[in-house]
């Protein structure tokens, strides 16, 4: 029992530390050219933020999936880790909600300040 708890920590704690590493080297990546010019209208600000937090919102939710995936796959029937692990899904797609209502939300406001 307890080792099985380890092994979901260190599986855990080796995606937290892979996604760490991968996401500045992500976020980074240039195909080519010059860098893009400085703006200073809002909506254009807006754009970009929204974008990129997207994109980490993306990578989270990816992340939260495969935790309850593995919570599943480890629960060996057991009703208190099945629980556990639907419990997980579930945050997982109730984060995901609460991200779409996010953007959209924003999606309305930057259209209806243009």
């Amino acid at each position: 029992m307890k080792i099985q708890k380890m092994k979901i920590q260190k599986i855990i704690l080796s995606l937290a530390i892979l996604s760490i590493v991968a996401l500045p080297a992500l976020t980074m990546a240039q195909v080519g050219g010059s860098p893009p010019a400085i703006s200073y209208d809002i909506t254009e600000l807006g754009n970009v933020i929204v974008s990129k937090v997207w994109i980490v919102f993306t990578v989270l939710a990816i992340i939260m999936f495969v935790f309850a995936g593995i919570l599943f796959l480890t629960a060996n029937g057991a009703p208190e880790k099945v629980a556990s692990a639907r419990s997980a899904f579930l945050w997982g797609v109730v984060g995901i909600v609460v991200g779409i209502l996010a953007y959209t939300i924003i999606s309305v406001v930057t259209s209806l300040v243009q």
